[in-house]
């Protein structure tokens, strides 16, 4: 089964998802940011200039086969990515199938393809200011960068994208979970909702 989680930048889905392998470490995580395009064949300036938060900025068709091939028990090989660089350096990882997998993806609900393939549909939410803070945390810690350009691109590109894309996109979850919530509660909800399935 394929059980997404969608949401806003920063809002939790991550810890959710992080939650569910600590309660179940058979299942296995997809995550739609390892399929941006590889933007090598631009400048530097130029890929600063992006917005990676609208679906062109991701390879959707090598995502849904993955997905496909995960649903029916194959394993994919999942290409590497660098978010400092906005590039694939080359080399991929192999992701086991499973009898769950976690699909992780902030635009997952707001792109149709991704969605209709989805059997349990989740939606992570957080205030503006909780996002942002959230945000400031990890890019500058994990993807090298400074504070004022992490802002400056959740002004410009993040949140509008967030208010036309994603969150309207929570109309088709059949879970919506906002923030704060406890890891461990929302990971056990999230189980019994499968268990209906």
């Amino acid at each position: 089964m394929l059980i997404g989680l969608s949401g806003g930048a920063c809002a939790g889905k991550t810890t959710l998802a992080k939650a569910l392998l600590d309660v179940d470490n058979s299942i296995t995580l997809l995550c739609f940011d390892d399929y941006y395009r590889d933007l090598s064949h631009i400048t530097p300036e130029e890929r600063a200039a992006v917005n990676y938060d609208h679906p062109d900025a991701l390879d959707i068709e090598l995502f849904v086969t993955h997905m496909d091939d995960l649903a029916s028990g194959e394993s994919v090989e999942v290409p590497d990515y660098d978010m400092a660089t906005h590039t694939r350096p080359g080399g991929s990882h192999r992701l086991e199938a499973a009898p769950l997998v976690l699909v992780d993806g902030m635009l997952l609900l707001a792109v149709k393809q991704c969605r209709e393939r989805l059997d349990l549909k989740i939606f992570v939410d957080a205030p503006r200011d909780v996002r942002l803070a959230r945000r400031l945390v990890r890019d500058v810690a994990e993807r090298g960068r400074d504070a004022e350009s992490v802002e400056k691109q959740f002004n410009t590109s993040v949140e509008p994208m967030h208010e036309s894309l994603v969150l309207p996109s929570a109309q088709y979850a059949d879970l919506r979970i906002n923030n704060p919530f406890d890891p461990r509660s929302a990971a056990q909800m999230v189980l019994k909702e499968i268990n209906k399935l």
